[in-house]
């Protein structure tokens, strides 16, 4: 079953570029992940309908983390991007972490 990661920062655009790295990363190591990106004002019903894995927000909407994780860190790990990762679309570094945080919340 693939795992489902979802990026979401302000309107999906420099997001899409790197969850297309993260996919092809993902794809070569044959790893089975579903990376997506989405504008932010979609998270409620993208979280409702798909049922995320790991959601990660770019860093442009690092602000909203706390609203986020309150709503949805019960049901799903929630983390911002680190922005050196973000600024050099650093798919690899991106994806290690989101397998990472979902392994760490299937072993609680």
């Amino acid at each position: 079953m693939n795992k489902k990661i979802y990026l979401f920062c302000s309107a999906g655009m420099s997001t899409s570029l790197l969850a297309n790295k993260m996919q092809s990363v993902a794809n070569n190591f044959k790893l089975p992940v579903e990376v997506e990106a989405y504008s932010y004002s979609e998270i409620d019903n993208i979280v409702k309908e798909k049922n995320p894995n790991c959601i990660l927000l770019g860093p442009q909407v690092k602000y909203m983390l706390d609203e986020v994780k309150a709503t949805y860190d019960s049901i799903v790990p929630v983390a911002v991007i680190d922005s050196k990762d973000y600024g050099a679309m650093d798919g690899e570094k991106v994806l290690k972490m989101a397998v990472k945080m979902i392994k760490e919340r299937s072993v609680k």
